[in-house]
């Protein structure tokens, strides 16, 4: 079993920021494997089902960004499901607007939500897919950044951004994170 987690904050208030865009990839990837993600469990709302023959629990913790790793500690541990199961999704503005980076292990890389999920698993050994959100302005306060919304030129890229994690995480259960790595991460993508 696997459990796929995009990371956002809660409450329609912050649904379409870049903090949210784990959110955003979770519900398309509950669209396009049709698993309803929906289920209240474990302070998350999630949505079981099968790509293939891989069983996979779908989370949207609800636990707000920076306490993530409660959620999913208490998911995996029901499940049974160890950390190298777990795929995570998040946002990062160290990246440019819709680049994937995918890494079977690492850092939080100054992520809090990131950084809460390895100290309740325990371990830097998940996978994670960050999704590049574009770089603070240098006049802007950063939560105001990435809780701030897409402007009407960036939404395309971030639609392109959100089908390529819906495809890196096929490819990781089809040919494997070398793969989906390969594929995925390069930044001629954007263009």
């Amino acid at each position: 079993m696997y459990i796929i987690a995009g990371l956002g904050n809660p409450t329609q208030e912050y649904a379409g920021t870049r903090h949210n865009i784990g959110f955003e990839a979770i519900s398309a990837l509950s669209e396009a494997w049709r698993i309803p993600v929906e289920k209240k469990e474990a302070r998350a709302v999630v949505g079981k089902g099968y790509l293939r023959s891989e069983k996979i629990l779908l989370c949207k913790p609800q636990t707000f960004m920076n306490l993530s790793g409660e959620s999913l500690r208490v998911l995996a541990e029901y499940y049974r499901v160890t950390p190298d199961n777990i795929i995570v999704i998040c946002d990062d503005i160290n990246l440019p607007l819709g680049q994937l980076r995918i890494r079977p292990s690492g850092s939080a890389g100054g992520h809090n939500g990131l950084k809460n999920i390895i100290q309740n698993l325990g371990t830097e050994g998940f996978i994670r897919i960050r999704v590049g959100v574009g770089e603070k302005p240098l006049h802007m306060d950063l939560a105001d950044y990435v809780l701030g919304r897409f402007g009407a030129e960036e939404k395309p890229v971030i639609r392109n951004a959100v089908n390529d994690v819906v495809g890196a995480c096929e490819t990781i259960f089809t040919k494997g994170i070398a793969a989906a790595m390969e594929k995925y991460n390069r930044k001629d993508r954007l263009l």
